[in-house]
Parts: C-alpha cells; sequence; structure tokens
C-alpha cells in the first residue's frame, strides 16, 4: 500500500463510533523516527521532489514549506506530547480530541501532509467520476466550483485554509477555515484543500495570494480527490 492509499484508506482508524467514519481522508498515523522512542509521530516524506511542482511551486519554497515550517509543527507535537498517553493516538483521532497548542500542532502537521497530496506533478485537468458530477450538480460545474473555491481562499482573512469537504452523503461544501482549523472537527471529510497561509507561497508569490490560487489549479491531484470522496461516503 503506497502513501496516498494509506490516505484515504484509513477509515475506521479507532477514534470511536461517532467519529471514526470522517477520518477517512485525512488519516496519517506517524511512525516513530528509527531509534527515538520520543518520536511518536513522524513528518511522512514528500510524494515528489521538491522541484517536481514548478512553475506553480519552486524548489525553494517548497523546501522551506515543507522541510522548515511543515517540520517543526511535528516537532513541537512531539515535544509537547512526550511521556503522554496521546502520543500512542493515531494523528486524526488526536486532531478531533485535541485543544489548543495540541490541536494547533497536530493539525497542521495533518493538513499540511494532506495539502502535498493535493499536488501532483502532472496534475491540473479536471475531476472525472463521481466527484465530478457531484461538482457538476451541487455548483453547476467545474469552473462555477473552481471560481468560488478561489474566492473564499482568497477572501479568507489572515491565516488558514480552504477546504472542499464532504459528508457521507456526499454532500460537498466549501470551508474556509482560520488558523489550523479542519473539516474533521465538524465530521466532515476533507476532498481537497490549499493552504493560504503566508508561507505557502510568500518566496513565490510575495503577497499576491489570488495569482497563487490561480496556479494552484495547475497542479490539482484530481485522483487524489477522488479517492477523499469515494472515501467520505462509506
Amino acid at each position: 500500500m503506497d502513501r496516498r492509499q494509506f490516505l484515504v484508506g484509513s477509515l475506521t482508524v479507532g477514534a470511536g463510533a461517532a467519529i471514526a467514519p470522517r477520518l477517512a481522508a485525512a488519516e496519517i498515523r506517524s511512525t516513530p523516527h528509527t531509534g527515538d522512542a520520543k518520536m511518536a509521530f513522524q513528518q511522512p516524506p514528500l510524494p515528489y521532489a521538491q522541484d517536481a511542482l514548478t512553475p506553480f511551486l519552486t524548489a525553494e519554497q517548497v523546501s522551506f514549506h515543507y522541510g522548515k515550517h511543515h517540520a517543526a509543527y511535528f516537532k513541537k507535537l512531539n515535544g509537547l506530547l512526550e511521556g503522554k498517553p496521546e502520543a500512542a493516538l493515531p494523528l486524526a483521532e488526536l486532531v478531533v480530541k485535541s485543544a489548543g497548542a495540541v490541536f494547533n500542532n497536530a493539525a497542521q502537521g495533518l493538513n499540511h501532509s494532506f495539502y502535498w497530496d493535493c499536488l501532483a506533478p502532472q496534475g491540473g485537468g479536471e475531476p472525472k467520476g463521481e466527484l465530478a458530477a457531484a461538482i457538476q450538480q451541487q455548483f453547476g460545474g467545474l469552473k462555477d466550483f473552481q471560481k468560488v473555491f478561489s474566492d473564499a481562499a482568497a477572501g479568507l482573512f489572515g491565516s488558514g485554509w480552504t477546504w472542499l469537504a464532504a459528508d457521507k452523503a456526499g454532500k460537498l461544501e466549501i470551508m474556509s477555515l482560520g488558523n489550523a482549523d479542519t473539516p474533521l472537527k465538524y465530521a466532515k471529510t476533507p476532498v481537497l484543500t490549499i493552504d493560504v497561509w503566508e508561507h505557502a507561497y510568500y518566496i513565490d508569490y510575495r503577497n499576491e495570494r489570488p495569482r497563487y490560487i490561480e496556479a494552484f489549479w495547475t497542479k490539482v491531484n484530481w485522483e487524489f480527490a477522488a479517492k477523499c470522496f469515494a472515501a467520505a461516503r462509506k
């Protein structure tokens, strides 16, 4: 099983009957670093080379975002949970159950891992199958959906994430959430996300968030999003 299959296949992680069905698309149970029992949660590797998303994101941008910011959330989380029973929880379960600094770092670790899988070097194009049909039915088509999603991402004040999420009935919703917030907190399954914290784009786009959002569509991994949508309805 590869990393992407694992992300969308963990539907029944032990978070309890009330929340387990909502953990599917974003579950990552990080494993300890070899020889380091203190590292309960490990940052997953990028699913592609750091320069693979050019011209959307340069290697320098990805290096800072993944290697500095994303890595720091896992480092801080492990420090916060060292020696505590919560360190044994699956990461998505920890996100749902936690608050404060633990939530902020756990959610940001998970959100970023999900974000990297929402992108692909050969991404872009259009969704297919049931996800395409749902977008057509609920938004009027891909272009209409992209406009609503892009406007929501551009209009989110400060830092945060814009998500496409789904409930178990397959109803899609665009959610613009501040800081580390995630659809998992609202019993929804993430399908697609864009990171609109400035650290996600400032090296390549400076303060031009709308230009970053426009370029995002050229690398969207619709295959991954379709798997997440399918998992949400199981």
